[in-house]
C-alpha cells in the first residue's frame, strides 16, 4: 500500500533531481542566459528552447525561472536571479558540509556581496565564527518579556496555526529578554525573536581570551543566512548562543526562519551558509531578502 510517507520520500527525490537539473543550465548556458534575461520574451522563449536541445539531458524548464509580466507589450522577461545565485555557489561550495577554506570564504563573499548589493563577509572587526558553513537545527520560540508564552506570543491566528507545535524555549536567550515587559516590546524586539539564529558563539577563535568583548559584538548581530540548494536568504540576527557541540548541528534557527529556507529537520534536513552583513547604520531590515 503507498503511504503518505511514500509520497513525502518521492517528492523529496524529484526536488533534489529538479534543482540538480537547474544547476546544469545555468553552468553550461550562464553567459548565454544573461544576455537573454536583457532581451525580449519571445527570444527568450525561443532560445531557451534550443538550449534544451543542445543539452546532454532532456528536461523542462522549470516555470520558476522565467517570471514574465502582463503589464504591457514591451515589458521584459524576469528571470529568477536566485538560479544564478545557487549556480554561482554550486561552483563555489564543497561538495561536503565543512568549515570553508578562506579563499573559498572570500569568493562566497564576493557572490553574496554582489548577490545582495549589501557588504557581507566572514570576519568582522578581527571576529569570526568556528565557520561559515554548517547544519543548521530548529529551534523553538524564545520568550521576549516575562511572562511571555504562546498564548500571548503571536500576532494572529495565522501565525499561530504555522507556528504553535514548535514551542517555547524553557529559558531565556543568551542575551535574556528582548524587552522589559509587554508594554516596552517593540516592533524591533519582536523581530530579532522571530528571526532569530543561534551560533556556536563559544567555539569563536579567541572568544575566552575577552568574553565580554565578544559577547557585545555577538549581541544581536545581523546575519545573511542562505540555503544554497534553493537561493533562499534571509537576513537574521544572533540572539542565542548553540547548539552544542555533541548534537551534530552547527546553527540553529527560529521557526520561521526554518520554514522560510525550507531547512526543516528531517527530509530536508541541509547546509546553510552564514556571513556577517556590515551594516552599521541599521539600515537592513530583518527577514526575507531578495537578489538586487
Amino acid at each position: 500500500m503507498i503511504t503518505r510517507s511514500h509520497y513525502k520520500h518521492l517528492s523529496e527525490k524529484w526536488r533534489k533531481r529538479h534543482l540538480e537539473l537547474q544547476k546544469e543550465l545555468w553552468s553550461k548556458h550562464k553567459k548565454s542566459l544573461d544576455w537573454l534575461s536583457r532581451n525580449s520574451r519571445q527570444l527568450v522563449a525561443g532560445s531557451l528552447g534550443g538550449l534544451m536541445l543542445l543539452s546532454s539531458s532532456t528536461f523542462d524548464i522549470p516555470q520558476s525561472i522565467i517570471n514574465t509580466s502582463n503589464a504591457s507589450e514591451s515589458s521584459h522577461p524576469n528571470i529568477d536571479k536566485k538560479s544564478f545565485l545557487i549556480s554561482d555557489l554550486s561552483n563555489v561550495l564543497p561538495k561536503d558540509i565543512r568549515p570553508l577554506t578562506l579563499d573559498e570564504e572570500r569568493k562566497v563573499s564576493e557572490i553574496l556581496t554582489r548577490t545582495f548589493g549589501v557588504k557581507v563577509t566572514g570576519e568582522m572587526q578581527g571576529k569570526s565564527l568556528n565557520r561559515s558553513y554548517g547544519l543548521i537545527g530548529q529551534e523553538q520560540h524564545l520568550s521576549r518579556y516575562p511572562g511571555d508564552t504562546l498564548y500571548s506570543h503571536f500576532d494572529s491566528e495565522e501565525e499561530a496555526k504555522n507556528y504553535w507545535s514548535q514551542g517555547m524555549a524553557p529559558g531565556r536567550g543568551a542575551w535574556g529578554y528582548f524587552s522589559h515587559s509587554k508594554e516596552s516590546l517593540t516592533e524591533e524586539d519582536k523581530l530579532r525573536e522571530k528571526y532569530y539564529i543561534a551560533v556556536q558563539t563559544f567555539l569563536a577563535p579567541g572568544f575566552y581570551n575577552n568574553v565580554k568583548e565578544y559577547v557585545d559584538f555577538f549581541k544581536y548581530r545581523k546575519m545573511l543566512v542562505v540555503n544554497p540548494n534553493n537561493g533562499m536568504s534571509i537576513v537574521t540576527d544572533i540572539a542565542d548562543a548553540g547548539p552544542a557541540e555533541w548534537t551534530g548541528k552547527h546553527l540553529g534557527g527560529s521557526p520561521e526562519v526554518m520554514r522560510y529556507l525550507e531547512r526543516v529537520d528531517g527530509a530536508l534536513k541541509g547546509g546553510v551558509l552564514y556571513f556577517f552583513i556590515d551594516d552599521p547604520n541599521d539600515n537592513i531590515p530583518l527577514g526575507p531578502i531578495k537578489p538586487v
